[in-house]
């Protein structure tokens, strides 16, 4: 049986990068931590974290103070690579495997014989057994599984992270994992990885099945969260209450509605589905007919606000919320941003943008004149239209009277209980 990890390298010091690096450096393995990002590298290297997760600070701070944790700009030889990289979309819907691609070129000089790597980062199915292939060409003096099988000289597996901003530091130790390897004893060397900080169990496939995997549980909830948007739709076109419908249906014993909001956001559920889609175009009908109704629903909250602005000469519009999903900072295909842009782009009012979980008005908003970043009390003693997008914590002190004589359009139902009194049927006000 092969030595334990004594030394890995995490290629990408990301919202998974970092907290897997933390979590190994407190397991007593060296981490060596690699980002193109010179900002995050100096960050990390003084003990501190480059965006906000709960825990994750105090985690890296210890694990650079003990020295078992530095970050660089280069690949250094290691037993193991980690790869967690981003994997966006192109324009036209499609993977984009340039960050993989660059990272395979980074750690390609310096692989030994023996070495380990996992890609953890969302991918197309195949993408595994392409990696290797790139590095076959790099480095035609080692073997890879892909050609040499069981004796390869590098080991190859797929790990797909599955953790949630704001339970990151929780989740990575407890959630279940996917090892999926080029081969047998490439998934068995991952399994001795990831099982020095695991607690959950460690599901050993074959990496194309993981690589799916990850997709699948992505996709999933993309289509259940399209049937509650299209549903929040279909009710706003017939004037009732979404969220009523949903409670009464959901009494059902076999019946379970997600919530609707404003769109749907975060790297993984707004982007995987895609993958599935890019691969297999003719079968993946529904999944593609999810994401078109998710990226839809911005539009049909935009249109909300269109028809409200046009009863003001002037109107100004506060916009609760712009990261993706409530209580962290995390902006990443954010449809609360999407919307925010867009109705100042539009010019259909002054805009106030309110986002208590970041410092400063995010780049994308900074180009307009008409929009201004400014606190919750400021932007609800100004507004005439208030406009939920996110249901932040800070959000839910809020009291009714701040809301009166203003038209809200609350997109999560948070404040229900206060803006809607049910008559005797449970009927609510429309808005």
């Amino acid at each position: 049986m092969q030595h334990k990890f004594s030394r890995v390298a995490i290629i990408g010091l990301g919202y998974i990068g970092l907290p897997t690096a933390a979590t190994l450096a407190s397991r007593g393995v060296e981490v060596i931590g690699v980002d193109v990002n010179e900002h995050a590298v100096s960050m990390i290297t003084q003990g501190k974290v480059h965006f906000s997760e709960p825990d994750l600070d105090m985690l890296v701070r210890a694990a650079v103070m003990t020295g078992k944790l530095r970050a660089v700009v280069t690949p250094e030889p290691a037993e193991a690579f980690i790869i967690a990289v981003p994997t966006p979309l192109t324009e036209d819907k499609r993977p984009d495997l340039a960050y993989i691609d660059a990272a395979a070129r980074s750690i390609a000089p310096v692989l030994e014989a023996g070495n380990l790597i996992v890609l953890e980062s969302t991918s197309p199915v195949g993408t595994s057994a392409r990696l290797s292939r790139q590095l076959a060409e790099l480095r035609p003096d080692l073997t890879f599984p892909h050609a040499a099988g069981e004796r390869s000289d590098i080991r190859i597996a797929y790990c797909p992270e599955r953790i949630l901003p704001g339970r990151m530091v929780l989740e990575l130790v407890e959630n279940d994992r996917i090892i999926g390897g080029l081969t047998p004893a490439c998934a068995a060397r991952a399994d001795q990885l990831y099982r020095i900080f695991v607690k959950g169990a460690c599901l050993m496939t074959d990496a194309n099945t993981a690589e799916l995997v990850k997709l699948t549980e992505n996709a999933y909830r993309d289509v259940n969260i399209a049937f509650a948007n299209e549903l929040s739709m279909i009710c706003d076109g017939m004037g009732l209450d979404v969220w009523r419908v949903i409670e009464l249906s959901n009494r059902h014993p076999r019946v379970k509605i997600l919530q609707p909001g404003p769109g749907v956001g975060g790297h993984c559920i707004a982007v995987d589905p895609w993958f599935i889609v890019d691969g297999m175009p003719e079968a993946s009908r529904l999944i593609r007919t999810a994401r078109e109704v998710n990226d839809s629903k911005p539009l049909h909250i935009i249109e909300r606000i269109r028809r409200h602005a046009q009863r003001f000469k002037d109107p100004v519009i506060a916009c609760l919320g712009l990261t993706y999903k409530p209580n962290v900072d995390d902006l990443r295909e954010s449809p609360a941003l999407e919307i925010t842009a867009h109705i100042a782009r539009e010019g259909l009012g002054k805009v106030l943008a309110v986002e208590p979980h970041v410092a400063r008005l995010p780049r994308e908003l900074a180009e307009f004149g008409n929009l201004r970043f400014c606190d919750m009390s400021d932007a609800l003693a100004e507004a005439d239209i208030a406009v939920l997008l996110v249901d932040h914590a800070e959000f839910r002190a809020i009291e009714a009277k701040e809301l009166l004589n203003k038209i809200v359009i609350d997109t999560r139902g948070f404040w229900r209980d206060r803006l809607y009194v049910p008559d005797r049927y449970g009927r609510a006000a429309a808005e």
